[in-house]
């Protein structure tokens, strides 16, 4: 049976992401390269990986850096961004 702090972590779906890394990584000679965020989400509590399509990659950049605060849910693979103006 899991500990009472083990059941409380897997009861949280909605983490704020503490950082967020991209990647780019190039496929085949003459094909598109693919993009992935790699979110942080609570200090390092959890991890995910988006993979963006090029192009949206610029877009969901401009959001995040304009972001209050940004959050993910892990249970619908949901980034929430809040605080846009």
């Amino acid at each position: 049976m899991a500990e009472p702090e083990e059941r409380t972590q897997e009861a949280i779906h909605v983490r704020q992401v503490t950082e967020v890394h991209g990647n780019y990584n190039k496929e085949g000679e003459g094909e598109p390269g693919k993009f992935s965020l790699q979110l942080i989400l609570d200090e390092g509590a959890e991890e995910h990986v988006l993979r963006i399509p090029a192009e949206d990659v610029r877009t969901l950049m401009l959001m995040l850096d304009e972001a209050e605060s940004i959050y993910f849910d892990t249970e619908r693979g949901a980034l929430i961004l809040r605080g846009l103006d």
